[in-house]
């Protein structure tokens, strides 16, 4: 018997894995980041709403003390007049 050489023609070379980058990784890292980015600028926006309507509450809490206090003026700018028709 005569053995033959090596030969990686024949089929009898050793099985080799070949590790490619995958390509869709940049794509993913860029989409994460664009949510990332996304959610940070919704949270500023909906955070200057939450402020706009605490001022807002405020300003309405303010005009309605205002307002008791107009009522309560001519309440008794009323019975001011009352008792002065009555001398």
């Amino acid at each position: 018997m005569v053995e033959e050489p090596f030969s990686s023609q024949r089929g009898d070379a050793p099985d080799r894995s070949v590790v490619e980058r995958s390509r869709g990784s940049g794509v993913v890292f860029a989409l994460v980041a664009l949510a990332l980015i996304l959610a940070i600028g919704f949270f500023y926006l909906t955070n200057d709403r939450r402020e706009d309507r605490q001022a807002d509450a405020v300003t309405e809490a303010a005009g309605s003390v205002d307002d008791a206090a107009r009522v309560v003026g001519d309440a008794a700018k009323n019975a001011a007049d009352a008792l002065r028709n009555q001398n």
